[in-house]
């Protein structure tokens, strides 16, 4: 029974990760995950998924600040004062933000609700208009 287990299973089939298995994690960090992700627009296992990736990078760099990395993600200090080993680890937590903003992107239906025209490409390159017999 989840409910009294002191681990949780997090959900990693839907949350849009590469080759996800299930594992059994403390509940303390399920929960955790669960409401920073919330405030990072992350799924508990997203946002698990996130810490371990920053872990390993912050593992493979002994020595390395993570106040100042995090001091650079807040736009506080200049990604130029790093070492090579902290510009890696911003790099893929850049990385890891901008993949997570694109995937909210829905462009198509935010002109559809607006009613408004636009164009892409299709598979051959050709630009196509979408939604302009509609307005």
């Amino acid at each position: 029974m989840l409910g009294a287990s002191r681990f949780a299973v997090a959900n990693c089939y839907a949350c849009g990760m590469s080759a996800t298995i299930p594992t059994r994690i403390d509940r303390e960090l399920f929960e955790s995950a669960k409401s920073v992700g919330a405030v990072e627009n992350r799924s508990a296992a997203q946002q698990i998924d996130y810490w371990a990736r920053v872990g390993r990078q912050l593992v493979a760099s002994p020595g390395m600040s993570v106040g100042t990395v995090q001091r650079v993600l807040a736009g506080k200090v200049d990604y130029d004062s790093l070492n090579e080993p902290e510009q890696s680890v911003v790099r893929t937590l850049w990385d890891e933000q901008i993949n997570q903003r694109l995937s909210e992107l829905d462009f198509a239906s935010e002109f559809t609700q607006r009613r408004r025209a636009w164009s892409e490409a299709d598979d051959a390159g050709d630009v196509v208009m979408k939604n302009d017999g509609d307005l």
